[in-house]
């Protein structure tokens, strides 16, 4: 490889890693380790598939912003009017329940690793509130450079758990080992939250083309299709990794032990630390207590970046007196800002112990809408507007329609299960 092409990846290298920052939280963390600790390794299989399934919807948003050097917020936009005014209503719709999830589970594992007593809702406000800073203050080069850090740290602490939890010999109890079974209800509502948000949300494509097109502002570059796309699978594979990875620390440490995961945040977290430090000793404490706090805080800090972000560029598109503004309306991403935790704040007022719920509302609320951001994904990239070097091979075009195929499929499957517990 030149040694120029190597600068210029370096250099182009982050949004990738967003992605990464943003899917490695709740769906590993929680619902992969509940996985390998409910159901040993049966889940693997759906893992791998989901994981498969969803690929080139989540490719097709870093495609987009480097062949058009558009988000796909505008692709929406080309559509028609009535695609981009859905999409808002979504976004606004599932924000407040998914931050919420997400940091709500952030603040209970600061409160067990560091002892603080106070208030969950209290607590989730000052992380709130530093996060808010943090992205008012460094914008985007900051959030930047934190990822950066953070991904580093949680793929080295988890690859250090999962050697070791591989070395340990754990004596299970033969009754206390449980398998999926398909005609439980319980294990196919949570099947469901756990395909909703593995690896992540498809919306969060839509995120990953804004980040691309910061990206460009700070290199004053776009970068070409093939860097896009290489910085792109770094995080999509790394993340698909490490939720295998979270799914074996949980059927090798935790399954079979008959140990209840709590629904309440901060109790939560000192199970799930202390399962993993018994087993593995007490020096395994802080590397459990890392890779676990630093999945969570860079998802709290990229669900908390791009939200704003999303819906300032929505706005301008649906509003003509901005669309056609010339300037950066940073008042505008602080103006939604405010409203995303303001939102977040009062639902954790309300909801502060049940921590389990919100995490399955807003897993499902992804698993629902998921067809919506597929199909919006791949009509925006065979659509006329874009460019032929840049449309998606016939290949990957039948790799999505079949995605697309499974995913509606599921989501029907879905809706069908829950009207026969209704009747």
């Amino acid at each position: 490889m030149p040694k120029t092409f190597k600068k210029s990846f370096l250099q182009m290298l982050g949004p990738g890693l967003l992605y990464a920052g943003a899917a490695v939280g709740v769906s590993h963390l929680v619902q992969s380790t509940k996985a390998g600790a409910g159901f040993g390794f049966d889940l693997v299989w759906v893992l791998i598939i989901v994981n498969i399934l969803k690929y080139p919807f989540f490719e097709f948003g870093p495609r987009y912003a480097a062949s058009t050097g558009s988000s796909l917020v505008e692709g929406y936009y080309r559509v028609g009017k009535w695609a981009i005014i859905l999409f808002s209503l979504l976004t606004i719709a599932t924000m407040f329940a998914i931050q919420a999830a997400v940091t709500i589970v952030t603040a209970g594992l600061v409160a067990n690793i560091f002892g603080i007593g106070i208030d969950i809702t209290f607590l989730c406000a000052i992380i709130l509130l530093v996060t808010t800073l943090v992205l008012i203050i460094g914008k985007y080069n900051t959030l930047d450079l934190i990822i950066k850090v953070i991904i580093s740290l949680l793929a080295v602490s988890t690859i250090v758990a999962i050697a070791f939890a591989l070395e340990i010999d754990v004596i299970k109890k033969p009754e206390a080992m449980t398998g999926f079974i398909w005609s439980n209800k319980l294990h196919i509502a949570f099947l469901i939250a756990f395909v909703g948000w593995m690896p992540a949300p498809v919306d969060v494509s839509v995120w990953h083309s804004l980040w691309s097109i910061a990206k460009r502002k700070q290199l004053r570059q776009m970068p070409s299709l093939g860097m896009a796309l290489a910085d792109f699978k770094i995080g999509y594979i790394g993340t698909a990794f490490l939720a295998l990875g979270f799914l074996s620390l949980g059927a090798l440490v935790m399954h079979g032990t008959g140990e209840q995961l709590s629904p309440s945040g901060s109790i939560f977290a000192g199970q799930l630390i202390e399962m993993y430090t018994l087993p593995l000793g007490r020096w395994a404490y802080w590397v459990i207590a890392i890779a676990a706090l630093t999945a969570m805080f860079s998802t709290t800090l990229t669900c908390l970046d791009a939200y704003p972000r999303v819906l300032k560029r929505t706005t301008e598109m649906l509003v003509p007196v901005l669309r056609e503004s010339r300037r950066e309306n940073l008042w505008l991403t602080r103006f939604w800002l405010i409203i995303l935790v303001i939102g977040t704040i009062i639902l954790l007022g309300a909801l502060s112990n049940t921590m389990g719920f919100m995490v399955d509302l807003a897993t499902t609320i992804s698993f629902v809408t998921a067809p919506f951001f597929a199909i919006m994904n791949y009509r925006v990239v065979t659509d006329r507007h874009m460019p032929s070097f840049g449309r998606p091979q016939v290949w990957l075009k039948i790799y999505a329609q079949i995605g697309i195929v499974f995913l509606c499929i599921f989501t029907l499957a879905y809706i069908i299960f829950e009207i026969g517990n209704i009747f």
